[in-house]
């Protein structure tokens, strides 16, 4: 055999190896026409994540043709759209527990069916649904949006510091539903161990359990009870200074309130950097105090 002819038998070789490689036969990557997303929001204590895929208008008309009245739907296109809590919820009156679930909609046009089932696998195929997999099911009114929303979205709104609502919204309808956490059991349960239960609570637990008893109107005594001892711990703290003047104003001390407040916008003042923030707030606090003090 030539020298020549077993340069080129060895270059053949390679080329072949080269061309059965896994490399070589990789699948070109290209956008996807419904774009997978992954949406998360904390209510409360509880975290909910929703991973869907987002179609288009392209110039369709959306509910009552390219998602016809009456039918299961996906709720968006490709996999299984899916909604996941880390805690137990409520939705719009139904408990469901953590953890993950399929979310599937029957859209009509005064009313639409939200179902949560246990599959997440069915894809496309929705008419091998299996009912007695549903974890929940309720009705929700759909409405017309301001402006036209092209590709399909779901999104949290109106949250608050224990409720959101999961909206969807595509072509010019929207509909929405409301998760409700619950956060109080979780927050008394904390306070219970770390405030109750403890020989000497943590400065910042006993302002934090403060805090939450003057934004949920609990017992405003013992929250200004814990607040003092904060204080009393902590004295430079001027956020903590300020919330002892807010639950005093609220309990109608106008003088203790005025008292803490000055004191609040004293320690603002020596803080580095000075926060103008504070101060302004505690001068607020002040002028109401002695408005509703006389």
């Amino acid at each position: 055999m030539s020298k020549h002819f077993a340069s080129f038998s060895v270059a053949v070789a390679a080329a072949v190896t080269l061309l059965a490689s896994p490399a070589a036969h990789a699948q070109i990557r290209t956008p996807a026409a419904s774009p997978q997303s992954t949406v998360m929001q904390r209510v409360g204590l509880t975290d909910i994540t929703i991973v869907y895929s987002r179609p288009s208008v392209k110039a369709r008309t959306i509910f009552g043709t390219v998602v016809p009245f009456g039918k299961r739907w996906r709720t968006g296109a490709n996999a299984t759209t899916s909604i996941k809590f880390s805690d137990d919820v409520v939705i719009e009156g139904k408990k469901v527990a953590a953890g993950e679930y399929g979310l599937y909609t029957i859209p009509n046009k005064t009313e639409w069916l939200v179902v949560l089932n246990k599959s997440l696998k069915q894809g496309a195929d929705v008419d091998g649904f299996k009912d007695d997999q549903d974890v929940a099911r309720f009705t929700i009114k759909p409405y017309k949006v301001a402006s036209k929303v092209e590709t399909f979205t779901i999104n949290f709104t109106d949250i608050t510091p224990g409720t959101a609502n999961v909206a969807l919204e595509w072509e010019m309808t929207g509909a929405k539903f409301k998760v409700t956490a619950d956060v109080d059991t979780k927050v008394m349960a904390q306070i219970d161990e770390k405030i109750t239960k403890a020989a000497t609570p943590a400065p910042g637990d006993l302002a934090a359990a403060a805090v939450y008893y003057l934004d949920n109107n609990k017992d405003l005594k013992q929250a200004l009870a814990w607040m003092e001892k904060a204080n009393a711990a902590e004295p430079t703290k001027f956020w903590n200074l300020n919330t002892e003047a807010k639950i005093r104003l609220k309990m109608k001390d106008y003088a203790g309130a005025t008292k803490a407040a000055e004191a609040s916008k004293k320690a603002a003042l020596a803080a580095t950097p000075p926060n103008g923030e504070y101060v302004k707030m505690n001068e607020e606090l002040m002028a109401e105090a002695k408005k509703m003090g006389k």
